[in-house]
């Protein structure tokens, strides 16, 4: 039975919320965050909400933040962003196929691909019935939307009140390990995990904390490029057996 298009967004929607839960606890502290240490450089109050709702790259607000105060310089600006999130262009390559025949929901989901959607929306498996295009879309839009509110409160408090926050940013590296964690549980072959911590690790010696993240990105995709095959069949073969070994 088909619904009709008002409902079927309303289950979409019901659907899409329950797995960002964990992020609104992360967003709305980081946004706090974020929204402070703005209002701290002297910009206005609606700068952070307006950097939230245009940009919507976390760490790259904050470098924004402190770069909308400094002598202008538009080619350091860009360079720096698309640096802190070229990372990004790796998860479009691993969305290519699950945004393939979206229409014009896709120029949002694009947009608005931060890690912590690409995380639920790649790894998350859409209820039955319920439709994929608007299940993401509304995944990526409350995202969204938790983080505008963060920025928003911070950026109020920050203007009316002499507040500073220490560690909050911790919050976002536990919600990581969760989801690396639920990751872990429901995928029965971990060559993927591996790959990523090994990548990470011989990266981060080599390259050092501040230049590693591409690196590591390169070689993951590299080395899962080449070892595709023997997982999949693998992945085949676990899935055969009904996951016992997971």
């Amino acid at each position: 039975m088909t619904l009709p298009p008002r409902r079927r967004l309303i289950a979409a929607a019901k659907a899409a919320f329950p797995p960002t839960i964990p992020i609104l606890a992360g967003f709305i502290f980081l946004g706090i965050t974020c929204g402070i240490y703005a209002g701290s450089l002297g910009l206005p109050w609606w700068v952070p909400p307006l950097m939230s709702i245009c940009i919507f790259a976390g760490s790259a607000e904050f470098v924004v933040a402190s770069m909308l105060v400094a002598p202008f310089n538009p080619i350091q600006t860009f360079i720096t962003v698309f640096v802190i999130n070229a990372r990004h262009l790796f998860y479009g390559i691993s969305m290519l196929d699950r945004f393939r025949g979206l229409g014009r929901k896709r120029a949002y989901l694009i947009f608005g691909m931060c890690d912590e959607t690409f995380s639920i929306n790649y790894a998350a498996k859409v209820p039955e019935g319920i439709d994929r295009g608007w299940f993401m879309f509304f995944v990526s839009l409350f995202n969204q939307l938790y983080w505008i509110c963060g920025c928003t409160l911070g950026a109020v408090c920050g203007t009316l009140l002499a507040v500073h926050i220490e560690g909050v940013s911790f919050a976002m590296t536990a919600l990581f390990v969760v989801i690396f964690l639920d990751q872990w549980l429901k995928d029965g072959v971990h060559a993927g995990a591996w790959t990523g911590i090994l990548a990470s690790l011989g990266t981060l010696i080599v390259f050092g904390p501040d230049g590693f993240i591409i690196p590591a990105m390169v070689l993951i995709l590299i080395v899962l490029t080449l070892t595709r095959t023997p997982v999949e069949r693998a992945l085949t073969a676990h899935d055969e057996r009904g996951g016992d070994d997971a």
